[in-house]
């Protein structure tokens, strides 16, 4: 159970999902990215108007919010979700570092609405050759020229 804060930034981060359906925008999802209590980005679904498998609410607020805060990581923001993160936003969320992830439904709710990432879930668990998506691993010598050609260089650890 959140604090007022929380209720309050997952209050906004439903308006704008509702407000992104009543547009005709989108999906019913809406995220909102704070730091120090404020609101430096938001985000709602995309996926079917920008035909973007991948514009969920919650990578289009890191998107803005990494584009505010000039930074690839979230460090201290916290996001509010109108819903349990998908899998792939759970990927991302977890590669930008944010403080806390804070949500409003969960991913069952949102199954019996029709948005069901259980099989998602699922296949991560499944050994590779057993996917439903046939994956295929070719070994190729020369990818260990990206690894070592990217071993010299300096870089900002992450």
């Amino acid at each position: 159970m959140g604090n007022k804060l929380d209720q309050e930034f997952l209050s906004q981060a439903i308006a704008i999902a509702i407000d992104n359906i009543r547009q005709g925008k989108g999906g019913p999802f809406g995220a909102v990215i704070v730091k120090d209590g404020k609101i430096i980005a938001t985000g709602a679904n995309y996926v079917t108007t920008q035909n973007d498998p991948t514009a969920h609410a919650e990578i289009t607020a890191i998107r803005n919010a990494c584009k505010a805060l000039g930074s690839y990581q979230l460090t201290d923001c916290i996001i509010y979700s109108s819903c349990e993160p998908c899998p792939m936003c759970l990927g991302a969320i977890y590669w930008a570092r944010p403080a806390k992830i804070v949500y409003a439904s969960t991913r069952w709710d949102a199954a019996n609405a029709g948005f069901d990432d259980s099989l998602i879930y699922n296949e991560i668990n499944i050994p590779i050759a057993k996917r439903k998506i046939p994956t295929v691993y070719i070994k190729i010598e020369e990818t260990k020229k990206l690894f070592y050609e990217w071993g010299k260089m300096e870089k900002t650890e992450y």
